[in-house]
């Protein structure tokens, strides 16, 4: 791990799988998301946080769906795409009716 821009960023061993990399891209982009500025108001600071958090399940499922064999893993990889996308369309129109 080294720090980037005040963000702990993981690096992926030599000779990791490309699954692995693509598990490490997308919990640096989530944990690099989730490091905003904060408003003061405790509503719209947990929602602006679960976005980058949530982007990071779609990201890490799509990995799996690329990499991942298991039927039940890939069904689940599936409904958390569905289920996150909806919660982040939700959490945005949220953010956007009190002017973020």
């Amino acid at each position: 791990m080294h720090e980037m821009d005040g963000t702990m960023m993981m690096m992926a061993p030599d000779g990791a799988s490309d699954a692995t990399r693509g598990y490490i891209d997308a919990m640096n982009a989530m944990n690099t998301g989730m490091m905003m500025e904060f408003t003061g108001d405790a509503d719209v600071d947990f929602i602006k946080g679960m976005i980058p958090h949530h982007e990071g399940a779609v990201a890490a499922a799509q990995v799996q769906l690329k990499y991942g064999k298991d039927p039940e893993a890939r069904a689940f990889a599936e409904q958390v795409i569905a289920a996150q996308k909806a919660e982040i369309a939700w959490m945005t129109a949220w953010l956007k009716a009190r002017g973020y």
